[in-house]
């Protein structure tokens, strides 16, 4: 009798391919000083410059928390400041500096063979589906 195994779950390739990200991203990083979470969280200032914390801690995928403590690293090294927000001066905007756009733009290109790299066995339709399921199942779970 042949017994055949199930197939891995989603959520458990979904894991894997994060980890392996998280991990190729941290090397990349690590001559900069910066982790993975700290480079995010440059890109989604890069897209959307003068966040609350709490929103970046959104966009992020991270806790206000973990968040404060990124911030709080990111400023000391002179990538992010904060500045009050002239609608409500009670809250505090992140905004990238230059140097942190120039932090971005040393690793745009390692980032993006690296994108390239786990795409490499598709085609450009498979990655362009791909893309489009990520989002759907990104959308349908937030």
């Amino acid at each position: 009798m042949v017994v055949t195994k199930a197939p891995p779950s989603l959520l458990y390739m979904v894991k894997q391919v994060e980890l392996v990200v998280r991990s190729r991203l941290d090397e990349l990083l690590k001559p900069t000083g910066i982790t993975a979470l700290q480079y995010t969280s440059l890109t989604v200032l890069e897209r959307h410059d003068g966040l609350s914390a709490a929103q970046l801690a959104r966009d992020s995928f991270v806790t206000a928390q973990s968040v404060a403590d990124v911030i709080r690293s990111l400023e000391t090294r002179g990538l992010v400041r904060r500045e009050r927000n002239p609608r409500n001066r009670r809250e505090l905007l992140i905004l990238l500096t230059e140097s942190g756009r120039d932090v971005l733009a040393r690793h745009a290109e390692p980032v993006r063979e690296l994108e390239e790299r786990m795409v490499r066995d598709l085609t450009a339709h498979q990655t362009d589906q791909f893309r489009q399921a990520l989002s759907k199942a990104w959308q349908s779970l937030s």
